[in-house]
């Protein structure tokens, strides 16, 4: 099974479709027993730069408040990680469809 290369990953995490040589690691990779913390660690990595560009703009250019600054930052994440989370199964069924699997196949595949 091949893994893809830092860059091929970041256009997976961002939504991007692998080569097909990937389909086993996709697989994989949405229905092992981690795939809920590999899920969160995507959806960080897509999070980051739109948290760094809000300080950049607000903490730096506009020489925001950090007592304000940080609390806003903190509860956008948290709504973002929550609301991620709360689709989680839907979003991983989703992008296996792109791989030519019938939709659910991700989430029956980790009951079973």
């Amino acid at each position: 099974m091949r893994r893809p290369n830092p860059l091929l990953w970041l256009w997976y995490a961002f939504g991007g479709t692998l080569p097909m040589r990937y389909r086993d690691w996709v697989v994989r990779d949405l229905t092992c027993r981690t795939w809920l913390v590999r899920h969160f660690i995507r959806v960080l990595v897509v999070l980051s730069p739109v948290l760094a560009a809000l300080y950049l703009i607000f903490g730096v250019a506009l020489d925001g408040p950090p007592e304000v600054v940080f609390p806003a930052l903190a509860l956008g994440l948290s709504v973002g990680m929550f609301y991620s989370l709360s689709y989680a199964p839907e979003s991983t069924d989703i992008r296996l469809t792109k791989y030519g699997f019938p939709r659910g196949h991700a989430t029956k595949s980790r009951d079973s």
